[in-house]
């Protein structure tokens, strides 16, 4: 897409913070964080909504979820078991579709987002 401007970070037309990339899949950190750790994970494949997705994109789908907790431990966002033996620490995974699901950049992406709280704008 000619003036979607993640196909343009893909192409390298416009800079970003980039964590990850591989053939299929990049992410990078949000240039405008609602959490201490705020990262987007997109297809390299331009695919306007996660409404228009099939199962030929069952196999990006799959990597970009599986990433997740890898890209969570490498920013310090994962679970971790505390000394009383209690889970603490954890991340949110978020895809905004649509207008009325909040999507402001038609090209699906997948929301990361973790640290202390509180955070913003995330209705939590």
């Amino acid at each position: 897409m000619d003036n979607c401007i993640f196909c343009k970070i893909v192409a390298k037309q416009i800079p970003a913070a980039v964590v990850y990339e591989d053939e299929d899949v990049l992410a990078f950190k949000d240039i405008n964080p609602a959490a201490p750790v705020h990262l987007l994970v997109i297809p390299k494949q331009h695919v306007s909504t996660l409404s228009d997705c099939t199962e030929e994109h069952a196999s990006v789908l799959g990597k970009m979820l599986a990433l997740a907790p890898k890209l969570a431990k490498e920013n310090g966002i994962d679970v971790k078991t505390g000394a009383d033996g209690k889970p603490n620490g954890g991340f949110k995974t978020l895809i905004n579709t649509g207008p009325d699901g909040g999507q402001e950049v038609y090209h699906l992406h997948l929301h990361m987002y973790g640290g202390p709280r509180p955070w913003r704008g995330l209705g939590l």
